[in-house]
């Protein structure tokens, strides 16, 4: 067994490593439900790192991305997950080659939340990936975002019943990570076609449609909020929410993302709110 202490701290050095815009607002909760989303997002990460992977090829990334969906399915086989990434082990990042570790640092008791969700995530991107991510529909582009972000609402959701007893709308938790995600699209839409040859972009949509689309589903992670009575979840969910919401402002007056000041301030006003 892991030394838990040990593990706790590399986990949130790995964790603030990675992520700063999610390291901030998971510093806000408490106790068990705090390592258990930080558990949460380090899983989630360790998956994305594989999708997006700059060179490995798409079949390979089917490949990993099934296997490792069927481990989280059952008590996680630490050997056969390292025996499965032994061939790209130098390729990949640690957070992504530790995925065993941060199960183990998830609380046991939401260990299974993590693990279905994050097996279900690595299912959806293995697929999306073997078709190599060409959206042709709305249907298409629900689908993808639901897999690579809606379920982060859905398991958030689930935490939140099993941590804090708050119950939220599974519907409005998808349509929250889907308008995070559709931010990210908007961001990233000329370097994904002009770098990788993909775009997540609904034939015949123009950049307004994805301005809608994003619009329409951060509506959703505003009524989202409402069904949320606990200080410190609606202090985690505001600040990636916030963040979203003045990125797609920016964007919408000509410039490619906040400045470090808007985040910061924001930041700020989240916290004092």
């Amino acid at each position: 067994m892991k030394d838990q202490k040990r593990l706790y701290k590399e986990a949130m050095q790995v964790l603030k490593d990675t992520s700063r815009t999610f390291y901030i607002p998971i510093t806000f909760l408490k106790n068990d439900l705090k390592v258990s989303v930080a558990a949460a997002y380090l899983a989630m990460r360790a998956i994305d790192e594989i999708e997006d992977h700059e060179n490995l090829s798409n079949d390979v990334k089917f490949d990993l991305l099934s296997a490792t969906s069927e481990l989280l399915k059952d008590t996680f086989d630490e050997e056969a997950y390292h025996a499965l990434l032994a061939p790209y082990a130098d390729q990949l990042p640690e957070v992504s080659l530790r995925l065993a570790d941060w199960l183990t640092f998830c609380p046991e008791e939401s260990r299974k939340i993590v693990q279905a969700s994050t097996s279900e995530m690595a299912f959806g991107m293995a697929k999306w990936a073997k078709a190599n991510w060409q959206v042709h529909t709305r249907e298409d582009l629900d689908d993808y975002t639901y897999y690579v972000a809606g379920l982060v609402g859905t398991m958030l959701s689930e935490l939140w019943a099993w941590g804090a007893n708050v119950q939220t709308n599974r519907e409005l938790a998808i349509g929250y990570g889907r308008g995070l995600q559709a931010v990210n699209i908007l961001r990233n839409q000329h370097e994904d076609l002009d770098e990788r040859g993909v775009s997540f972009v609904p034939e015949g949509w123009t950049r307004d449609d994805l301005f809608a689309y994003a619009e329409e589903n951060l509506a959703k992670a505003d009524l989202y909020m409402k069904d949320i009575n606990k200080r410190t979840i609606l202090l985690f969910c505001r600040l990636p929410l916030a963040l979203a919401h003045k990125t797609l402002k920016a964007m919408q007056e000509g410039r490619e993302k906040m400045t470090r000041a808007e985040v910061e301030q924001t930041v700020d006003e989240i916290q004092v709110d």
